[in-house]
């Protein structure tokens, strides 16, 4: 273990002389596979070295979006560029970047006071993003007009998994998914003949440049408080797509952890993402039906006959319940 860590110590050190810097002090802060995170200390100043998880193409759209937001005035980490002037570093075949040090902590969404700065981070993150062109290199992420296609292609695999788990009926666990399964199909098809007559089509309809950049993963660990602003953090996954995209993964989670379907809820969200971006009543209708689609209980179930992960029957029960109320007090408000 010592001589892993010395090897990661070794390895940020030669990284970092290629950004002419000998720091004054190195830690390892994570290594999740490729993805790797350094704190380094040079000039009595903190900056964080970072070891991505991506494909040059890959990385080249998502650190330039990057760069693009800072300038735009957004709230993200600067990106330092190496002696060369690039801002990504390739050493033995691997890619690294080097940013601004946040100070500050971790947001909880759970938290008002925290859920209003961070979604008018949120908010404030997709306005500074529109525009962005990335460069010819760069391998293009966008999910715009994807929606029937994925609603599509999840209900799809679910459907094969049912079949899977018909062959097994000695596991608990598939046989609680069969006996699930069929009213959530029925709200995936419900869910598809929604969107499919939506205006997401229009929406959808415009080009990538007049499009923001959604983070994909936003939410507590991707978004930092410090001296009282929200600062989004780790953006590898961006896409192009409608705001409703991020809005939905913190709205569900919010609606399964206090289990509150009401359009009260909704709206205080709503209220707090559009100090800075107010979202059009077409875009709230795409948001209402992608809230609709059982997207927790596909996350739940996705890989289950592969065994990575036990999944316990009552968590299949209790989120395909939720599914149910959430498609019937969602389609009130619809």
């Amino acid at each position: 273990m010592k001589n892993e860590w010395n090897d990661f110590i070794e390895l940020g050190k030669n990284v970092l002389l290629e950004y002419d810097i000998r720091p004054q002090n190195l830690k390892l802060l994570q290594s999740k596979g490729l993805k790797t995170l350094w704190k380094v200390l040079y000039k009595n100043k903190l900056i964080c070295l970072k070891r991505l998880n991506q494909s040059i193409e890959q990385a080249l759209f998502s650190v330039n979006a990057q760069i693009y937001i800072f300038n735009n005035g957004g709230n993200v980490p600067k990106i330092y560029p190496n002696s060369k002037g690039g801002p990504i570093t390739e050493y033995n075949g691997q890619l690294f970047i080097l940013y601004s040090w946040i100070e500050g902590r971790d947001m909880n969404l759970e938290n008002p006071k925290d859920l209003t700065i961070a979604l008018g981070s949120l908010s404030k993150f997709h306005i500074d993003s529109i525009g962005y062109v990335p460069p010819s290199s760069a391998i293009i992420s966008s999910k715009l007009g994807n929606w029937p296609k994925q609603y599509e292609s999840m209900k799809n695999r679910m459907i094969k998994l049912k079949e899977i788990c018909l062959q097994t009926p000695n596991n608990i666990s598939y046989t609680t998914y069969t006996n699930n399964i069929d009213p959530i199909i029925e709200i995936c098809n419900k869910t598809i003949n929604l969107i499919n007559s939506s205006p997401y089509s229009n929406l959808c309809s415009i080009g990538q440049k007049e499009s923001c950049l959604c983070h994909q993963d936003f939410g507590t660990g991707n978004v930092m408080l410090s001296e009282g602003t929200g600062i989004v953090i780790d953006l590898d996954s961006v896409t192009y797509d409608l705001p409703a995209r991020d809005l939905r993964k913190i709205i569900l989670k919010r609606m399964h952890k206090l289990n509150d379907f009401s359009i009260n809820s909704f709206e205080t969200i709503l209220k707090y993402y559009e100090i800075n971006n107010i979202l059009s009543l077409a875009q709230r209708e795409v948001l209402k039906i992608d809230l609709m689609f059982p997207h927790l209980f596909f996350g739940l179930i996705k890989n289950l006959h592969k065994n990575l992960k036990p999944v316990s029957n009552d968590r299949i029960s209790s989120i395909a319940d939720f599914e149910q109320n959430k498609f019937s007090a969602l389609g009130k408000w619809l």
